[in-house]
């Protein structure tokens, strides 16, 4: 099949390697290699063939097709795993491994709206191997894994309350005479809404609620609960639950309600790892309250790879259409030329890919530290002095919450200007900007409405802070807190550019800080006083997680050159990259930069600004070698306008010729309808 003439063109001119980007980008030629042999094992079989677009599907049988596409997918995967490693450790990253692969490429080629059988194997086994003690993992975890009688969900988030955990209303009673709890959702507010898979698939959920024993209340707790009958799975006695009804994004994922009225469980089914009932009641807690929460951190730091990935399938297709599209003329004495070529489209779609390939380069640092985190909890719960010296949860906490905030935040907007630069074909279903849209604006708030994550951020921000002032010994996150140093403009733009940031984020706590203090000299208590300084606290988040990434962006580009995991072709452009992400974000910034650093001068920022477009004209002979670089198979993008071959007129008609309405040259509605009213007969 022929390629568009321009796209050819571009190919040939770049000086970036695609394959080399390709394999570096895939962690190496053999997991790039592997990945592809996937792929191919799916998206060459007829089973995974797409018979009619998504968006012309009936919200039911769209689910009833996602589930028989899920079956068939799972038992396929499964065989490949067999043969691949036939001895497989289920560990926090093997889940996440294997997560990374239904919410990446694969799953995303599949699946492009989700899967309710996602949360199964992300947060329920993981809450399975976080919160579950040997025995029960011994009981729950091979079964779930296999899905033997085992499709489970998450149920924390309720009618009434999201983000503000200590707000869920759902109970659990211990029966010590029976040994039971007896679970129930007292009020309507309290009903379990959104967990994905709940709706119509799950068949067992972890449920968090409110412990009470003899009456005392013990706090929020983990416990498994099964809503539907195994072999037929119908609701169980005292078990209302459904699916909550279309979204605007992740239509596949069957997001449910979930009512408990005295529904009884065992003892031995509230996971105990971190806290235990003893047959007599006892309540015994083990380690530190927070690690309950550690499957939301999990997700957090995630997320962060989920909305990349989002993000950089949007650009993709924008690029490779910026490419062919032609409009309008730069010198009058040529033809039209591609939309690339215009140095506005290339400010709208350049410094996605740079903010792209630098949260790649964050994400894969938080996910080490996570890991640094849950080493050091297993190890006996080291690092919890009540001081905070050598205590990485609060800082992983913090980050996790800011950097899922600001990411998915920054993402989302991104995707949308992506697809505005697509101009009117970009409003089209079959561009898919749609689904990518939705299930990125979706991670803005699951797990953590964006303000409140913020806010958890900025306690901890003011606390360190503090600790400055008192000369303790602060997280590495954090430890520019304590360099009060103005800023000294030299030749390292870059460098000028991070510190301008870090220097922002700094007077950005203080004001926060001292908005507290002074509302509390008013005598209003520290909640109050917190919620009349929320916009100053949100805002010392903000600049704190814009600090992070670009001082984190260029650490880890030092660290990949010192280490030599990149040729010289890919470190140059990588390096562009991440100081055209650097710069963009300072510019993007600039009124809270021009705020706080008052030795800025008009100068100074003209310099910058050259720099900048200077970055978008060397990275624009590039642009679709880098995307290319990124290795979406044309079904992971889903999209008439971004496919590898550029034929894009060509799909697009394809794609309306397809559509349902147009397989008879007159609807039936004419007949019965538009004929009786043009001969006045209604």
């Amino acid at each position: 099949m022929s390629v568009n003439a321009d796209l050819q063109k571009e190919r040939a001119a770049a000086t970036l390697d695609s394959e080399d980007f390709a394999r570096w980008w895939a962690g190496g030629a053999f997991q790039l290699e592997e990945r592809r042999a996937l792929e191919r094992r799916f998206y060459n079989d007829p089973d995974f063939a797409e018979a009619v677009h998504p968006s012309c599907l009936s919200y039911k049988e769209r689910y009833e097709q996602t589930v028989a596409r899920s079956t068939r997918f799972l038992a396929k995967l499964r065989q490949w795993q067999r043969e691949k490693q036939p001895q497989l450790q289920l560990d926090v990253s093997t889940l996440r491994d294997f997560r990374l692969l239904l919410s990446g490429s694969l799953g995303t080629g599949l699946f492009q709206q989700s899967f309710p059988l996602r949360v199964h194997f992300s947060m329920f086994m993981t809450t399975l191997l976080g919160q579950g003690t040997e025995e029960q993992q011994a009981q729950w975890l091979n079964r779930s894994w296999h899905m033997d009688g085992v499709l489970g969900t998450y149920a924390q988030t309720e009618l009434g309350h999201g983000t503000f955990v200590r707000g869920l209303e759902t109970r659990a009673d211990y029966d010590a005479e029976r040994q039971e709890f007896i679970l129930n959702t007292p009020t309507q507010s309290s009903y379990k809404w959104w967990p994905g898979g709940l709706g119509n698939t799950a068949n067992v959920a972890i449920v968090l609620a409110q412990l009470y024993v003899r009456g005392k209340h013990y706090g929020l707790q983990s416990f498994l609960v099964r809503i539907r009958d195994e072999s037929s799975h119908e609701p169980l006695p005292g078990v209302d639950v459904g699916d909550i009804g279309p979204r605007l994004g992740g239509n596949g994922v069957n997001n449910g309600f979930l009512g408990l009225h005295d529904v009884r469980i065992p003892r031995n089914q509230m996971l105990m790892k971190n806290a235990q009932v003893l047959a007599d009641g006892t309540f015994v807690q083990g380690r530190p309250p927070l690690l309950l929460y550690g499957t939301m951190v999990y997700v957090r730091v995630i997320t962060l790879k989920d909305v990349l990935f989002g993000l950089l399938q949007a650009a993709t297709i924008a690029t490779r259409y910026s490419v062919v599209r032609r409009q309008s003329r730069i010198d009058e004495d040529r033809p039209e030329v591609s939309v690339l070529d215009h140095t506005t489209q290339q400010a709208k779609i350049l410094p996605q890919i740079a903010r792209g390939v630098c949260y790649r380069l964050v994400s894969d640092w938080l996910w080490r530290f996570y890991e640094q985190v849950l080493q050091q909890l297993e190890g006996g719960g080291k690092g919890f002095d009540t001081g905070g010296r050598g205590n990485s949860l609060p800082e992983l906490h913090a980050l996790s919450c800011c950097l899922k905030a600001v990411a998915t935040d920054e993402a989302t907007e991104g995707v949308e200007l992506l697809r505005k630069s697509c101009g009117g074909h970009g409003f089209l279903s079959s561009a898919n900007f749609d689904s990518i849209h939705g299930l990125t604006a979706a991670a803005y708030t699951y797990e953590g409405e964006y303000t409140v994550l913020l806010l958890q951020t900025a306690r901890f921000l003011v606390r360190q802070y503090v600790d400055s002032l008192k000369r303790k010994v602060l997280p590495a996150s954090v430890s520019y807190l304590r360099d009060t140093a103005r800023l000294a403009w030299g030749k390292d733009l870059t460098a000028n550019c991070v510190r301008a940031l870090e220097i922002s984020a700094l007077e950005q706590v203080r004001q926060a800080w001292q908005s507290q203090n002074g509302h509390k000299s008013k005598k209003v208590s520290a909640e109050m006083a917190s919620n009349l300084a929320g916009r100053q606290l949100t805002a010392a988040a903000i600049a704190h997680a814009h600090a992070f990434f670009t001082r984190n962006a260029l650490d880890e580009l030092a660290s990949l050159r010192r280490r030599g995991d990149l040729s010289q072709n890919v470190s140059h452009v990588v390096g562009q990259l991440v100081e055209l992400f650097v710069i963009d974000t300072f510019l993007r910034q600039a009124g809270c930069v021009l705020r706080w650093n008052s030795g800025l001068n008009g100068t100074q920022l003209r310099f910058v600004e050259r720099r900048y477009e200077e970055l978008l004209a060397q990275l624009r002979p590039n642009a679709v070698a880098l995307v290319d670089g990124f290795d979406f198979h044309d079904r992971v993008l889903g999209s008439t306008l971004g496919c590898h071959d550029g034929r894009v007129y060509e799909r697009l008609m394809e794609e309306a010729r397809r559509n349902p309405v147009n397989q008879e040259p007159v609807n039936a509605s004419f007949h019965s309808h538009l004929l009786p009213m043009m001969r006045g007969k209604l």
